[in-house]
């Protein structure tokens, strides 16, 4: 069998996996008819036979030491990767919400490819299928280009040269991010050398069970009418309604005033790399307004705060420390993780979905939802923003001994959102100041 070296990226999110929490990306995909489970496992092992990484095993997957390769398989069992599970006759949403943490808190098995479907029956005559692969196939912007080639009418994808290993040495990297410190940087290093995040309940002891959450999908033309009004961006909504959400919580667990902050993706990769299967992003440590006890307050720092992330080579750097570790042992990289996850609390990401109604095996993806990892021990809390069909909804994955309740996380983003919809009425209802008319001057 082949052996391919893993990129460097992507061997460096392999290695965040630990006892407590994986880093296993979980989606869930509804629909208002059942799916037939062989349909779905005939068309998943047809299009995924086009995409490499799909029919990958990981060398070595328990070593501590060394940095992982693949190892190429001839061909996908598929049996071994689709399962079907059925609800009991009468079940909410409660019950699949359960089944989901249920496969949420398993790790993948390490001696197989790295991803798992689960097609269900129920609630009622509804279905869904759930959708689990480790973060070291890609990113989420990678996998809406994996979703399209698998649903009704999708089109092949070839993986390009980098999903595969790495010419560049260590050497290489250690230049490239030294370079990219030199171009203006330096906001990385400040954020590895201030203060942990508070000492709150997200900073409690791992369990290894994970509570799920999600919020009821929100028309997207209303996040961008609140954007319009405060000349933000929808990512910037989004930050401020978590954010506002956590101001509640932490009131009721007696931490208001805490220091939050959440690790945001950075999407690094060109329009046309969608489909790549690798990891093409990088992270910058975003501080949220937790302290602002004010909706309009919360969202304009929360846009000043992303324009300068923006702005700033922090990403980009993260991205080639990334690459560095990810070519050395497991141990490295664990001292260096430690750091990243003193400064924060939970992991932020806004993937933009569909437009249009995917159909997988004949039947139409009413509701798509997934829950970003949150790898490591002391950060315990993931929190997604996903667009499909023009609608949003917000995914909350959480430890449960930091956070028992994640559905009420996303309740109240809801909460907090239909706030903004108010503070932003105001801000159009209030005649906005012009400048003093001109007067001309005499000749």
């Amino acid at each position: 069998m082949k052996t391919i070296p893993m990129n460097p990226v992507d061997a460096a999110w392999f290695h965040m996996d630990g006892p407590e929490n994986t880093a296993v990306v979980t989606a869930l995909m509804t629909s208002r008819r059942r799916f037939d489970p062989i349909a779905v496992r005939n068309q998943l092992a047809r299009r995924l036979a086009t995409l490499p990484p799909f029919h990958r095993r990981v060398a070595d997957a328990q070593t501590w030491t060394g940095a992982p390769a693949w190892i190429e398989s001839s061909a996908i069992d598929i049996d071994q990767h689709v399962h079907h599970r059925a609800l009991p006759e009468g079940a909410t949403d409660a019950q699949l919400r359960a089944l989901v943490e249920d496969l949420a808190s398993q790790p993948l098995p390490p001696a197989m490819p790295l991803w798992q479907a689960h097609v269900i029956d129920g609630p009622g005559a509804a279905g869904a299928v759930v959708f689990r692969y480790h973060h070291c196939l890609g990113d989420g912007m990678a996998m809406v280009g994996v979703a399209n080639s698998v649903m009704d009418g999708g089109d092949d994808i070839v993986a390009s040269p980098a999903a595969g290993g790495a010419a560049a040495s260590a050497w290489d990297a250690a230049w490239r991010l030294a370079g990219t410190a030199i171009e203006g940087s330096f906001d990385l290093v400040r954020d590895l050398v201030q203060p942990g995040d508070a000492q709150t309940r997200l900073k409690a002891a791992a369990s290894a069970r994970q509570r799920i959450g999600w919020s009821r999908p929100i028309p997207l033309p209303r996040i961008k009418a609140i954007a319009h009004a405060f000349d933000a961006k929808v990512n910037d909504v989004a930050i401020a309604a978590i954010s506002g959400a956590l101001r509640h919580l932490l009131a009721d667990l007696s931490s208001t005033g805490a220091t939050i902050r959440a690790m945001v993706p950075v999407n690094l990769r060109a329009s046309t790399d969608i489909g790549d299967a690798t990891n093409g992003f990088g992270l910058a440590i975003l501080e949220l307004p937790v302290d602002e006890g004010d909706a309009k307050a919360r969202l304009r720092t929360a846009t000043r705060r992303m324009s300068a992330i923006k702005r700033s080579a922090e990403a980009t750097a993260m991205h080639e420390l990334f690459d560095l570790f990810g070519r050395g042992p497991k141990a490295l990289q664990q001292v260096a993780q430690g750091l990243f996850e003193d400064k924060v609390s939970l992991v932020l990401t806004n993937v933009r979905g569909p437009a249009t109604p995917l159909r997988l095996a004949g039947r139409t993806i009413d509701r798509f939802v997934f829950w970003v990892p949150h790898p490591g021990e002391r950060v315990g809390l993931g929190v997604s923003v996903c667009s499909y069909r023009d609608r949003v909804t917000f995914g909350v994955l959480a430890d449960a001994a930091k956070l028992p309740d994640a559905q009420r996380l996303a309740h109240l983003v809801e909460t907090e959102v239909a706030a903004l919809e108010r503070a932003a009425r105001e801000v159009e209802s209030t005649p906005r100041k012009r400048p003093p008319a001109r007067t001309a001057g005499r000749a």
